[in-house]
């Protein structure tokens, strides 16, 4: 596959901000997105929501950053630094929620902003309060350049439950609805299918990725990898079905190159680059 650009030496990257919670267990979260930006030769900004207390089994539990401090931690870096794109993923509250919409809605210049709308971590242990899917909805999807939610996500968010293709395009015309410009629904969960479709759904044409299936039981972080190879794409600017072209080509090799960690679910691994930089 063909790589976004490295930065030459001494010059100063472009800028990605990951608004996530923390994994203990380094797989997932802000861990699995500060290692796909640095992979892909952007800088990684980070606004911590929360921090979770898991492993390879589950999580265990969470804390919640005060939604002041995770407005305070984007106003810092988009003043200073500067921001090219911006993803989100755990969010936990909808008090969380609000203040990352005001913050966002206060930057000097809009940005493209990818919304992983995280509700529950791979083993169903849950990381959204059920009172703040509204204000993810109402509040923050209105933002969003490109919305990536898995199919178990998609069931949550509109009721529907994606079996074929024909409730894949029903549940992307929903997402739209909800008002993001971009609407990603992710194959990766159809079992029903021996590729992994994603569909893309702008209001008014769809366009289709698929990719073989990779048979591994590890695939913890994917999502929030192929959302941080998403926006580091967008902040190259690319288009944002060339951007999501582009993460599903790089998350599957990710798939390919994961590995075993503790008695559970290993992590997807973007270290494939270094074998080949």
């Amino acid at each position: 596959m063909t790589y976004l650009p490295l930065p030459p030496p001494g010059q100063t990257p472009l800028r990605v901000l990951t608004i996530a919670g923390s994994d203990s267990g380094g797989g997932a979260g802000i861990q699995a997105d500060m290692r796909t930006f640095a992979l892909l030769g952007v800088h990684s900004l980070v606004a911590v929501t929360a921090v979770t207390v898991q492993n390879s089994l589950g999580v265990k539990g969470f804390h919640e950053i005060p939604p002041d401090v995770v407005a305070g931690q984007i106003d810092a870096v988009a003043s200073d630094i500067g921001v090219q794109a911006a993803k989100t993923g755990m969010l936990a509250s909808a008090e969380i929620i609000t203040a990352v919409a005001q913050a966002w809605q206060s930057l000097a210049e809009p940005v493209p902003l990818v919304v992983d709308p995280v509700c529950a971590s791979m083993h169903g242990d849950p990381l959204l309060h059920p009172t703040a899917l509204e204000s993810l909805t109402g509040t923050l999807f209105p933002l969003a350049t490109v919305v990536t939610p898995n199919l178990d996500e998609v069931r949550l968010l509109t009721g529907i439950d994606v079996v074929d293709a024909d409730t894949q395009r029903n549940a992307a015309r929903a997402l739209h609805a909800m008002g993001p410009r971009w609407a990603l629904v992710k194959g990766g969960h159809l079992r029903s299918s021996a590729q992994a479709p994603d569909l893309l759904f702008d209001g008014t044409d769809f366009h289709e990725f698929s990719a073989d299936r990779i048979d591994t039981p590890h695939d913890h972080g994917a999502g929030d990898t192929l959302a941080a190879a998403v926006a580091s794409a967008l902040a190259h600017g690319y288009s944002v079905p060339e951007a999501v072209g582009f993460a599903k080509g790089w998350v599957t090799q990710s798939l390919r190159a994961a590995y075993p960690l503790g008695q559970g679910h290993g992590p997807v691994s973007a270290q494939f680059r270094l074998r080949e930089c």
